[in-house]
C-alpha cells in the first residue's frame, strides 16, 4: 500500500525559503480543529494537542482499514489571533487565542472524521468536547520558513506587517497561521522549523 505524504506532494505549500516571504495559493483544506486561548503549553493547549493527534491517528487507521489508503499524519498547525495583534510582537502569550489544527486528506469525508472524533472521545482524549471538523479556504497567502525559537518570530512578523505587505499594496485578511515542521519536544529551540503563513488581499 502506497503511503501518501502531502508535505512531499505539495512542496510549494510546505517548503518555503527561510528568510524571505513568497506568495502561494492555498486551496481549500479540511482539518481537525480545537479552539482555545492562553499561552502555548497551558493545560488547555496540551489537551487540545493530545485530542487532535488521537483523532488524527484514528482517522488514519480508518482510512487504511476501510478505504485501503494510507498516509503520513500531517504536522500540528495553529491559527493565532488577539484583540491586540501587537501582543504577538511583544510575546504577551496569555492574551492569545488559537485554533490548533491537523490537516486531513481530501478523500476523508465528514462522516469518517466524525467517527474518528468519537473514537478519540471514547478514549478520554477530548474531555471538553472541543474537537471539530473545520474547512478552511485561505487562498492567496505569503509565507516563509522561520528557523529558531518561537519567541524569535517577532521581527519577521513585524517586517511582514509594517514593511513587506504595505510595500506590495497588500493587507492581512485571515488569521496568522503557523505550521510546526519540528517536534518541540525533540528539537533544540534554535533548530525549530516553522512555516509562518498569512492570508492577504489588495489593500
Amino acid at each position: 500500500m502506497t503511503k501518501v505524504d502531502l508535505k512531499r506532494d505539495q512542496r510549494t505549500l510546505y517548503a518555503p525559503p527561510a528568510g524571505r516571504y513568497v506568495e502561494v495559493t492555498v486551496p481549500p483544506m479540511r482539518y481537525l480543529a480545537v479552539d482555545g486561548s492562553g499561552r502555548p503549553g497551558c493545560p488547555a493547549y496540551q489537551q487540545a494537542v493530545e485530542a487532535l493527534f488521537a483523532a488524527a491517528y484514528a482517522a488514519k487507521f480508518r482510512s487504511k482499514g476501510d478505504l485501503g489508503r494510507d498516509y503520513v499524519v500531517m504536522p500540528l498547525e495553529g491559527l493565532w489571533w488577539s484583540d491586540d495583534m501587537a501582543t504577538f510582537r511583544t510575546r504577551e502569550k496569555d492574551r492569545w487565542s488559537w485554533t490548533m489544527l491537523i490537516r486531513q486528506p481530501d478523500w476523508l469525508d465528514e462522516r469518517t472524521l466524525a467517527a474518528a472524533v468519537e473514537q478519540a472521545r471514547a478514549k478520554g482524549r477530548d474531555p471538553a468536547g472541543l474537537l471539530r471538523v473545520l474547512d478552511l479556504d485561505e487562498g492567496r497567502c505569503l509565507q516563509t520558513l522561520h528557523v529558531g525559537s518561537y519567541d524569535d518570530e517577532g521581527p519577521s512578523l513585524a517586517y511582514l506587517h509594517d514593511e513587506h505587505l504595505p510595500g506590495l499594496g497588500l493587507r492581512p485578511t485571515g488569521r496568522h497561521h503557523e505550521i510546526y515542521l519540528s517536534d518541540a519536544r525533540r528539537v533544540a529551540p534554535e533548530k525549530l522549523r516553522t512555516i509562518l503563513r498569512q492570508p492577504v488581499a489588495p489593500a
